[in-house]
């Protein structure tokens, strides 16, 4: 997997047990007045090239707005829920922060982080990733992952021809993400009964554990036809476990995100289709609407979903998903 180590990561001392957070007096709250503000915009986990997209796109929102400030910071892993908590508690300690754009590693255990930063007057913004609960004005920009992933279903059962036997590979259970994927992917089930599901694993959001728990399905289940993987560390683990199995083109992965790697695997016939979100998007509008709710602006709020694509050897190399895959602020993807 292609890691693009872009950012440092601040280690703290504390883990938290809890989410309890002091609430403070802002001293850096001149946004209101078209003073400068300074925006934590946080991950799941730096280092990997969706959040790197994510980077470049918030990055560029901050580019374009006067007096805006970006700091970007994460942990190294998705699965290092503490992590985030620490990192957030940190953050919004310091006092400075007038605006929070994060996406969640945890659902339920982040919900508190959003609560006490909203306690103590930061405007908070989520990323592919809200809380549980979710405030109603707390808005989520992210791809409608229920309808994606019932698209990418549909797609793994044409391929199939309607029949076969399926394993899912979910990523990060308790996560919105995760369970809004696993859902669209249980209405696809639902639509194709000749698709049977005979595995469902979870990666943990790490290649070698993919890797493994495919490997255990592959043993368990020699006669498997498709593989629906419902992220990047998922698919790839995945099309290296069928890659060595000696089964390429025969067990169709169909799976989520573009780096590098699973583009590769996509060109060799390994992969056979992914759905490509819009990570630049996500960071832009994020960064975006922070700003306009800080600065009190009545600009209306754009739409939350920033769109997604299934992408295939067929249209790889089309402008339309070139654009997606190479995003920069100078030629943003639609």
């Amino acid at each position: 997997m292609k890691r693009v180590l872009t950012a440092t990561c601040v280690l703290l001392s504390v883990v938290a047990a809890g989410c309890s957070v002091g609430v403070r007096e802002q001293t850096g709250g001149g946004g209101q007045q078209g003073g400068p503000i300074r925006l934590a915009v946080v991950p799941k986990a730096i280092g990997f090239d969706f959040w790197e997209q994510v980077r470049v796109g918030a990055e560029c929102a901050g580019s374009k707005q006067q007096g805006v400030t970006i700091h970007w910071d994460g942990v190294t892993a998705e699965s290092d829920v503490s992590g985030q908590q620490s990192l957030l508690q940190n953050l919004l300690s310091q006092g400075d922060i007038g605006g929070l754009v994060y996406a969640a590693t945890d659902a339920r255990a982040l919900a508190d982080i959003t609560k006490s930063a909203q306690a103590q007057g930061t405007t908070v913004v989520n990323m592919d990733s809200g809380t549980n609960p979710q405030p109603p004005d707390v808005p989520v920009f992210a791809t409608n992952n229920v309808a994606a992933a019932e698209q990418a279903t549909d797609a793994l059962a044409q391929q199939l021809g309607g029949q076969g036997k399926v394993a899912f590979i979910e990523f990060q259970p308790g996560t919105s993400t995760n369970e809004t994927r696993a859902e669209g992917f249980k209405r696809g089930m639902a639509k194709h009964p000749g698709l049977q599901l005979v595995a469902q694993q979870s990666s943990n959001s790490d290649y070698n554990r993919a890797l493994q728990v495919t490997q255990d399905i592959l043993t368990a289940n020699p006669d498997l036809n498709g593989i629906y993987a419902a992220n990047e560390p998922s698919v790839l683990g995945a099309a290296e476990a069928v890659r060595q199995a000696g089964k390429a083109g025969q067990v169709k992965i169909i799976g989520w995100d573009t780096s590098d790697g699973e583009i590769q695997g996509l060109r060799d016939g390994v992969i056979t289709g992914l759905i490509a979100q819009n990570p630049f998007k996500m960071g832009f509008a994020a960064v975006n609407a922070a700003v306009t709710k800080i600065r009190g602006s009545n600009e209306p709020m754009p739409n939350p979903d920033t769109g997604s694509l299934l992408i295939t050897r067929d249209n790889v190399d089309s402008p339309e998903v070139q654009k997606l895959l190479n995003p920069s602020c100078e030629n943003p993807p639609a």
